[in-house]
């Protein structure tokens, strides 16, 4: 699963031709949850705080994931996208 940030101690990754809709994937720990791009739905757990801080970063960052899954859907090398701050 490549990783496309990282950040207060949590993994964000997309793997390579995943399933729609569009979502990246968020580990914390031994916390995993996956997170649509759009909407901001939430499939997994995460604790409170962290989920917050994952979901500051998609909206910064909405445009960039969007790219960055149509690059994945294709096998394509994956961004960078950077932490939030």
């Amino acid at each position: 699963m490549p990783e496309i940030s990282r950040f207060l101690g949590i993994v964000i990754a997309m793997y390579y031709r995943d399933h729609a809709p569009p979502h990246f994937h968020a580990v914390y720990g031994e916390y995993e949850a996956t997170i649509a791009i759009a909407s901001g739905e939430v499939n997994g757990e995460l604790p409170k705080r962290a989920l917050a801080h994952v979901q500051e970063w998609r909206e910064l960052h909405r445009e960039e994931l969007m790219n960055t899954w149509t690059l994945a859907r294709a096998s394509k090398p994956l961004p960078r996208i950077d932490p939030l701050e």
